[in-house]
């Protein structure tokens, strides 16, 4: 691998206790400049539903918004969970977002619904929609392509844009759709780290050039929260593990506040759990993460990594953004036009 590496953001858009949803999307447009100024590659969203302490459920119209609040920035989903949506209407957002900004646009795919059961069925899809996913990509890409053009049915706006398409996942699933379709894949490493290594290792395998790719590129994900002081940055990380804690528990609620006694909140279980899921975490101050992390992107050799920080304190996020540059790992991208 190279010296360095781009570095791009992933956010949900969290909601802290006691904030509205403009409050947090007011923050989340703070974070996207800040990830702007400091240079980071792309700023990409989420798609969640039925969760009060996450606002980008209509990932594609806050990415409007960022959009228009930024001026350089890639923006995208990281991801559309497309078995919520029919491919048309996705080809006509993301069409639309392509006319506004330009080659600015990512369009990132999953297959998990992005929420329960029953707010599932509120979104009229079924569980076996799912299985259609290679196909509904296949559509997708159809419909934002070149050749459409004798097509009773056109994506407008959408047509001919050929907004970039990643698949992302956390199994073989998606890694293996990704190498026979020639796309760039992102693996959820954040919150599911398991099979990491055996995922990138099968797409680079099986990896097939298309137009759109000639070879493997892989981003993967890693929570991320820099801090003047270790202390500071595991305290403020407690709100990642309190939600994962109660999304686990099936509870519900904001961004909660952190704390300094997690033992008082999560039992031995739910800790090893957690510990398990957030094991790709870099925690710290510039001079603890930057070794721990300079091995992970050794052991790994990503294309690009994108880091999320979900936490309650926006100046915690917005402090951690700006200790970046200092691990002297990633290619960030200052007045410059981003490619």
């Amino acid at each position: 691998m190279s010296n360095t590496i781009p570095l791009s953001f992933l956010d949900l858009a969290p909601v802290p206790e006691g904030k509205t949803i403009a409050e947090g999307i007011a923050q989340t447009v703070e974070t996207a400049q800040q990830a702007e100024e400091v240079g980071f590659n792309r700023y990409w969203m989420a798609e969640h539903h039925n969760m009060p302490g996450i606002a980008s459920a209509a990932t594609s119209v806050l990415l409007s918004h960022i959009g228009s609040q930024t001026k350089r920035i890639r923006i995208g989903a990281g991801g559309v969970m497309l078995p919520n949506h029919a491919p048309l209407v996705i080809a006509e957002q993301f069409g639309t977002l392509q006319a506004l900004y330009g080659d600015r646009i990512d369009l990132g795919l999953g297959r998990a619904p992005g929420t329960d059961g029953a707010t599932f069925q509120a979104l009229r899809r079924q569980m076996k929609d799912a299985e259609r996913f290679p196909q509904d990509v296949q559509e997708l890409m159809y419909f934002l392509g070149d050749g459409t053009d004798n097509s009773p049915v056109q994506a407008f706006p959408g047509a001919k844009s050929n907004v970039p398409i990643w698949i992302l996942g956390s199994s073989l699933f998606g890694a293996t759709l990704a190498a026979h379709l020639g796309l760039p894949y992102v693996f959820a490493s954040h919150f599911a780290p398991q099979m990491l290594n055996q995922a990138i290792t099968t797409y680079r395998e099986q990896f097939q050039p298309s137009a759109n790719l000639d070879k493997p590129y892989v981003m993967v994900a890693a929570n991320l929260l820099l801090a003047d002081d270790d202390a500071t940055a595991h305290y403020h990380f407690t709100s990642a593990q309190q939600s994962f804690v109660r999304l686990r528990r099936g509870e519900t609620g904001q961004m909660p506040k952190p704390t300094h006694d997690m033992d008082r909140i999560w039992s031995p279980a739910e800790k090893m759990m957690v510990d398990n899921a957030l094991s790709i975490s870099f925690i710290g101050s510039v001079e603890t993460v930057k070794p721990k992390l300079a091995e992970f992107l050794a052991k790994y050799e990503p294309d690009e990594l994108i880091v999320t920080a979900n936490v309650y304190d926006q100046a915690a996020r917005l402090r951690s953004l700006e200790l970046t540059p200092e691990l002297n790992l990633f290619t960030l991208q200052r007045d410059m036009t981003l490619a």
